[in-house]
């Protein structure tokens, strides 16, 4: 059970840094690792509920497109 929760908080942090990346986000280090970690959850909920997922290549996917689809939120909700 540990092991699970280390795996998905690694794929959240990695999936917010990247999305922070794509996303040309300004928020520091520890705020793209919550965003991914957050971002990963979002995604994966959604993934699931669209029936899409799967496999460790899919996770990071998900939660990447996650994690952006959270950052687009967060500035169309407070305009930055």
């Amino acid at each position: 059970m540990l092991w699970k929760i280390l795996v998905a908080v690694l794929i959240g942090a990695l999936a917010g840094f990247v999305a922070g990346k794509i996303m040309k986000s300004k928020t520091s280090l520890l705020g793209n690792i919550i965003i991914g970690i957050l971002g990963g959850a979002l995604g994966g909920w959604l993934g699931s509920f669209i029936g899409i997922g799967g496999g460790w290549v899919m996770s990071i996917i998900i939660a990447i497109a996650g994690s952006c689809l959270l950052i687009w939120l967060f500035r169309l909700v407070f305009k930055k």
